[in-house]
């Protein structure tokens, strides 16, 4: 089994000789591939974990990672960087391994019942734990860095205008915000543009956080907080956001999405979807579906633009946020890592790897991989009122 892996570190290397690497083995054997100093080591505590890298491709190594079969020490991205390569994503899996995919996949279809269930899984670990890595204002997605050096804290708020700005939202318009998260999108429009919000969650820690921010900061009556479903949604609102809910929607499920967005935001109102999805309509990773995400689904951007305009909903401006995404991650592994021992204390190592993989994975994925961060933004039916530039999103 070592010499099939040697094989296949090679073939790796080569198709990225600027990242040097050194490999240790359970024998005390090391090597190193590249020239330079490594980026990173992977240490192969046990023969058994490349079998199963063998057998089940990406999944394989981080559940052997999450175990602590294999360790890792450097720079955890540029391993990432390494293992999204098609030499490796293209390991033929097992039977077995695609069998259970499968079953996971069916067992996590996100019906009424089972869109509350994925998301307990994630949203269950708790408030505490996400504060320890997430900006004050609790936003759990892309951020919008308009300098390089921005803060995250004041990238987020960035991103919660430029979406305002895209809406043209209007003092005493009506704003519903489907996924709302801890409700900083609300919370924003609400302070700074004069709108009455309502936000729907099925994270309970969100839904209570949101409404305990609401009740402090004396909004309740310009903002409802819904523990609810998108489905059960009620009313007809000006404009529409939907800030990264939309992955967890389903494949199945989009063009019940689309009839319901159409349903709830008045003919001519403005809606945005931001999302993360994929120019051709590829596999989930297995792994983030297992273990992260159940229920998710990276919707391609073809599949979303046809479904909007069978209802009638138009795209009006497409904008590609990839590597601000990728930025926003960064940011948050390193936070993460800062609070490593305390989350560690919270929950185990176990969790500690799984994130780590989950957050180093995912910036990779945004700025090698084919992971994308779309913005679209549409009406409900046609609207001629809107700026026939972007030139309002970037003025001062």
């Amino acid at each position: 089994m070592k010499e099939v892996l040697r094989k296949l570190l090679r073939t790796l290397s080569h198709s990225l000789p600027e990242i040097p690497f050194e490999i240790r083995y359970w024998d005390n054997q090391s090597e190193r591939f590249g020239t330079g100093e490594p980026s990173f080591t992977i240490i192969f505590k046990h023969q058994k974990s490349i079998k199963k890298i063998f057998s089940k491709g990406s999944m394989g190594f981080a559940e052997e990672y999450v175990e602590g079969n294999i360790d890792v020490e450097g720079d955890f991205v540029y391993l990432v960087r390494l293992g999204i390569c098609p030499e490796f994503q293209n390991i033929k899996l097992s039977f077995g391994t695609r069998m259970a995919a499968l079953m996971n996949h069916l067992l996590s279809l996100n019906t009424l019942r089972g869109s509350a269930r994925n998301i307990a899984h994630h949203y269950d670990l708790g408030n505490e734990f996400y504060r320890l890595y997430l900006d004050e204002s609790m936003t759990y997605s892309c951020a919008y860095y308009r300098n390089k050096n921005d803060s995250l804290e004041d990238a987020q708020q960035q991103k919660y205008e430029h979406i305002c700005r895209k809406l043209a939202l209007k003092e005493g318009e009506t704003l519903v915000d489907i996924g709302c998260g801890w409700g900083g999108m609300l919370l924003y429009a609400v302070h700074h543009y004069g709108v009455k919000g309502l936000g729907c969650t099925l994270s309970v820690h969100q839904a209570d956080y949101a409404k305990k921010r609401v009740a402090e900061e004396g909004l309740e009556k310009s903002i409802t907080i819904l523990l609810e479903d998108y489905r059960n949604v009620k009313g007809q609102f000006d404009k529409y956001v939907s800030i990264g809910m939309f992955e967890h929607v389903g494949k199945g499920l989009i063009p019940m999405f689309m009839e319901k967005t159409k349903s709830i935001l008045k003919p001519g109102g403005i809606g945005l979807l931001h999302t993360i999805g994929k120019e051709r309509d590829t596999p989930f990773d297995p792994w983030t579906m297992k273990y992260i995400f159940p229920g998710g689904h990276l919707p391609a951007l073809d599949h979303i633009i046809r479904t909007m305009g069978d209802k009638s909903l138009i795209p009006v401006d497409i904008e590609n946020l990839r590597l601000h995404y990728s930025a926003t991650l960064d940011e948050w592994a390193k936070r993460f890592e800062k609070n490593s021992d305390q989350i560690k204390k919270m929950f185990d190592e176990r969790l500690v790897r799984t994130w780590r993989m989950y957050l180093r994975g995912s910036s990779a994925a945004f700025r090698w991989g084919d992971i994308r961060l779309y913005q679209i933004l549409f009406t409900n039916g046609l609207n001629n009122s809107l700026p026939m530039t972007r030139e309002h999103l970037y003025k001062s």
